[in-house]
């Protein structure tokens, strides 16, 4: 039963390409997903020209991720 509850809490990394440019837009971002994903860690890094969105946390779908961002009207992809 213990492995199983770990396994459930496993923490995850998820890293992101989007088109996020202004401050603003990473915070409203950024409570999206905390919203959809309590207790993750999320940033966006605005002087990469990626503008690389990473993601912490547990039980991240990064379908969804994509699915919540995009939403917004911003551009998010699976980083290569």
């Amino acid at each position: 039963m213990l492995c199983a509850l770990r396994k459930m809490n496993v923490r995850t990394v998820e890293v992101f390409k989007t088109n996020i440019s202004a401050p603003i837009d990473a915070d409203m971002v950024t409570t999206l997903l905390h919203r959809y994903f309590p207790g993750s860690r999320v940033s966006v890094d605005l002087e990469d020209c990626d503008k690389v969105l990473r993601i912490e946390g547990s039980n991240l779908a990064a379908l969804q991720v994509i699915q919540l961002v995009c939403s917004k009207g911003y551009h998010c992809s699976m980083l290569d």
